[in-house]
C-alpha cells in the first residue's frame, strides 16, 4: 500500500539549514565581524556537504551501490542540489558585495576588490610586498592537454592563468598554487587617514602577473579549487585490524575523487573547456563561485580598526564555591546537577575529573571518546589518573569524520601511559556522551558512584560555542546503567538490561515509541497530549511516522530542530506538528526530549537525533532527568525556545524558513534569554539539598 506520508528529502533539508546560517550575515543588527563569520561557517559548511554527501551521490551516480536510491535519482538529486547552490550563491554574493563591504568601508576599512580601486602608494607597496613576500614561493605549472596531468590538491585555492607569448602569439595555460602557508590569505596594506585597507593575496598575485610571466601577455586569470571526497568507510574492519584500517583511510583521503571544481563564473567558456579537459573533471562536478572562494578564510580576517568592537558573547558562568577541595563530589552528592554549556563553564567537568584523579576512594574512571580538543585537558586528567594508580578505560571511536587522526594521537598517548583502550566496534559508531567514576572501600565495598551524560563531546574547545546539556549524577540505578553500557562496550554483556538509561541498539526506540503511544492514547480521551522534541536533526521516517500518527490523532507537537528536518510540517497529517528553528551565536547541539504524560512530565537529554544512523547503527546514550526542579529547568528553557522571536524562524513545508521577528512584538532571543535565566537562579540558588 503506496504511504500517504510525505518527507522532505534529508540534503535539500540541511541546504535549506545552511542558507539560514547564511542569512545571519544579513543581519545588519549584529556586529559586523560576527556577520562576516557567519559567512565562513556557511562555506565551511558546503565544503564538507560536498565532500560527505554530494560524493556519495556521485558515487551512485556512477554505478555505485546504494539501498536509498538508484542511478537517475542520484542524478537528479545532484541537479537539485547544484540549482539550490546556485541560488544561495547569489544571496551570498549581494549580501559580501551589497551589505558587507560597505558596512566595512562605512567602519574605515576598504577592502580593495580590483586594481582599479588602487592609488600610487598602495600599488607601490604591492610591488614591494609581491617581489619580497610572495614571488619566492610561487611555481607556475604548466597545463598541457598532452602531458600529465598536473595533480590539484584537495582544498587548496590555485589560480588559473592564461598567457599569450609575445613571439608566437600562442596561449597558454599555467596554474599557481596560493602559497597561504608561507603568505597570509589577508594582507594589511598603509594605513591613509583615519582609513585601513586589506587586500586578497590573490589579488595581488593578479595584480603582479607580468612579473611572474616574462615574455607573455597576461590574457586572463581566475581561481579555481577541487574538492575531493573525504568520507572513510570502515564499518566492516573487524576491532583488531581498526587502527590501521583508518590510518590508511585517512592516507587516502587526500587523493579521493573529485567531488566539486570551484571556478570564477566569469571565467570564459573556453577557458573553463581547456580545464575540464586537462584536469579530467566532469560536467556535473562543476560548481561556479564568485572571484574570491574558499571563504571560509574569513574567519580569519583581521580587524585593524580598535574602534569596530568585536561581538561580546556571555561569559561562562561558575557554580559558587567551586574553587573548594571536592566541590563536585560533594555538590553532586547533595542532588543531581544539570550544567549547560557554555552558558556555565566546562571548567565543571575539567575539575570532576581531577576530583576523581585525587580522590582516594576513585578506583575506576571510563569514558568515551568521539571528538576531544587538541591539547586537551580530559585528556591529561585520564592519564593523571592512571598515573596515580587508578584504572583507567577509554572507548575510543575512531570514525568520528574528520577527526580521526587526532583520536588516533589521543589514544596512542593513553595507551602509552597505561591507560586501557577499546577501539570502535565493527558495523557500529558509538556516539553516546558518558562518563563513569567507580569508587569503592578498603574493603572493596562500592561506595557512592558518579555517572555523566551528556548531548555534546568532551572538548573544551567546542564547550565554548555549542549549547550543550549535561547531567551529572550519583543515582544508583543510573550508575549502575552505565556501568553495564562499558560492559557492553567491552563486550563482556551479550544481553544487557537497562533500567533507567535509554541506550541506541537496545531499548531507546521501544521506549520512544511507548511514550508517543501514550501521548496519543491521552489525546484520544480527550486528555492533552503533548510533544515538545530538540534535537539537531530529524530523518528516520519510521519515527517521523510516530508524529505523524500523533499529530492525527491530537497531539500538539512542537520541535525545535536545528538542521536537517525531513518532517513536513503544515500538512492535514501533521497540522498539529510545529517547527522551529534557532540560529545565533552558538550552535544549538543538545538534544531534549518532553512528554507530557498527562501533568507529570518525562524530559530526557542525551546524544542522539532521530536520525536512522543515530537510532540503528550508533551506541547513544539517553537519560531520563529525575529531579523536579532539574526538569521545571529543562522546561522553562522550551519555554524560552519556542517564544523565541529574534533568531528563531519556522521552516515550513517547502523548508523555507520564515523569521517569526515581527515589528512592534516583544522579542525573545533565546540563547541570552535563557543566559539570564540561568544568572538569575545562580544567585537566588542556595545549596541546600533538595525536600
Amino acid at each position: 500500500m503506496e504511504n500517504r506520508y510525505r518527507y522532505n528529502d534529508r540534503d535539500i533539508s540541511w541546504l535549506s539549514f545552511n542558507h539560514r546560517v547564511l542569512l545571519e550575515a544579513d543581519d545588519d543588527e549584529l556586529p559586523l565581524y560576527e556577520r562576516i563569520n557567519f559567512i565562513s561557517i556557511y562555506s565551511s559548511n558546503l565544503e564538507e556537504f560536498y565532500k560527505v554527501r554530494v560524493a556519495g551521490h556521485k558515487a551512485v551516480a556512477s554505478g555505485g551501490k546504494s539501498e536509498d536510491m538508484t542511478v537517475e535519482q542520484a542524478h537528479a538529486l545532484i541537479h537539485q542540489i547544484a540549482e539550490r547552490v546556485n541560488a544561495q550563491l547569489e544571496d551570498r554574493i549581494r549580501i559580501y558585495e551589497q551589505k558587507i563591504l560597505p558596512a566595512l568601508r562605512a567602519n574605515h576599512i576598504i577592502f580593495y576588490q580590483s586594481r582599479n580601486e588602487l592609488g600610487e602608494l598602495h600599488r607601490e607597496y604591492i610591488r614591494r610586498f609581491f617581489k619580497e613576500e610572495v614571488f619566492p614561493f610561487l611555481q607556475p605549472v604548466k597545463v598541457d592537454k598532452q602531458r600529465v596531468r598536473m595533480f590539484l590538491r584537495d582544498r587548496r585555492l590555485y589560480l588559473a592563468v592564461r598567457a599569450v607569448r609575445k613571439d608566437s602569439g600562442e596561449k597558454e595555460y599555467f596554474i599557481l598554487k596560493m602559497p597561504y602557508s608561507k603568505v597570509p590569505r589577508f594582507v594589511q596594506l598603509p594605513k591613509i587617514g583615519e582609513n585601513y585597507y586589506l587586500m586578497f593575496l590573490e589579488d595581488i598575485i593578479k595584480f603582479n602577473l607580468h612579473e611572474i610571466f616574462i615574455g607573455y601577455d597576461i590574457d586572463c586569470s581566475y581561481c579555481c579549487k577541487i574538492s575531493r571526497d573525504a568520507d572513510i568507510y570502515v564499518d566492516d574492519v573487524p576491532s583488531e585490524d581498526v587502527v590501521e584500517a583508518v590510518k590508511d583511510k585517512v592516507k587516502k583521503r587526500k587523493i579521493g575523487g573529485i567531488c566539486r571544481f570551484v571556478y570564477d563564473r566569469n571565467m570564459p567558456d573556453d577557458f573553463l573547456d581547456f580545464l575540464i579537459y586537462a584536469f579530467d573533471i566532469n560536467r556535473e562536478e562543476l560548481v561556479p563561485g564568485d572571484k574570491h572562494l574558499n571563504l571560509e578564510d574569513l574567519s580569519a580576517l583581521p580587524n585593524p580598526n580598535p574602534h569596530l568592537l568585536s561581538a561580546t558573547k556571555p561569559k561562562p558562568l561558575e557554580l559558587p564555591g567551586m574553587e573548594k577541595k571536592n566541590f563536585m563530589f560533594h555538590r553532586i552528592s547533595q542532588r543531581d546537577l544539570l550544567l549547560h554549556y557554555p552558558y556555565h563553564s566546562f571548567e565543571h567537568f575539567i575539575h570532576f575529573m581531577y576530583e576523581a584523579v585525587h580522590d582516594a576512594s576513585t578506583r575506576e574512571i571510563m569514558i568515551t571518546q568521539y571528538r576531544v580538543a587538541e591539547h586537551s585537558e580530559v585528556i591529561n586528567s585520564l592519564i593523571s589518573a592512571a598515573k596515580n594508580g587508578k584504572k583507567v578505560t577509554v572507548f575510543v571511536e575512531l570514525k568520528a569524520r574528520f577527526d580521526e587522526e587526532n583520536n588516533l594521537e589521543t589514544a596512542e598517548q593513553m595507551r602509552k601511559a597505561g591507560i586501557n583502550i577499546i577501539y570502535s566496534i565493527p558495523g557500529l559508531k558509538v556516539h553516546a556522551k558518558v562518563a563513569l567514576v567507580l569508587r569503592y572501600n578498603k574493603a572493596g565495598e562500592q561506595m557512592r558512584s558518579y555517572a555523566y551524560v551528556s548531548t555534546g563531546n568532551f572538548n573544551e574547545q567546542t564547550a565554548k560555542i555549542y549549547s550543550d546539556t549535561a547531567l551529572y549524577t550519583c543515582n544508583p540505578t543510573i550508575v549502575e546503567d552505565m556501568h553495564t553500557l562499558f560492559r557492553v562496550l567491552q563486550k563482556e554483556e551479550p544481553e544487557p538490561h537497562f533500567k533507567r538509561l535509554l541506550i541506541a541498539k537496545f531499548n531507546l526506540l521501544p521506549e520512544l515509541k511507548k511514550m508517543i503511544h501514550h501521548e496519543i492514547s491521552l489525546a484520544r480521551a480527550g486528555k492533552k497530549g503533548r510533544i515538545v522534541l530538540k534535537m539537531n536533526a530529524l530523518q528516520d521516517t519510521v519515527m517521523i511516522d510516530e508524529l505523524y500518527k500523533a499529530s492525527e490523532a491530537g497531539v500538539d507537537i512542537d520541535l525545535i530542530v536545528r538542521g536537517i528536518c525531513c518532517l513536513v510540517p503544515g500538512e492535514s497529517f501533521s497540522k498539529n506538528i510545529r517547527v522551529t528553528r534557532i540560529v545565533d551565536s552558538f550552535l544549538e547541539h543538545s538534544r531534549v526530549w518532553y512528554f507530557g504524560n498527562d501533568g507529570n512530565p518525562k524530559l530526557f537529554i542525551g546524544s542522539p537525533d532521530w536520525m536512522r544512523r543515530n537510532l540503528y547503527r550508533r551506541i547513544e546514550a539517553v537519560t531520563p532527568i529525575l529531579n523536579k526542579s532539574l526538569k521545571k529547568e529543562l522546561i522553562d528553557m522550551l519555554k524560552i525556545q519556542l517564544a523565541a522571536s529574534r533568531k528563531a524562524c519556522w521552516v515550513d513545508h517547502k523548508m523555507e524558513n520564515l523569521f517569526k521577528r515581527k515589528k512592534g512584538q516583544k522579542e525573545v532571543r533565546a540563547q541570552y534569554d535563557f543566559y539570564d535565566y540561568l544568572v538569575r537562579k545562580l544567585h537566588l540558588k542556595t545549596d541546600a539539598p533538595m525536600k
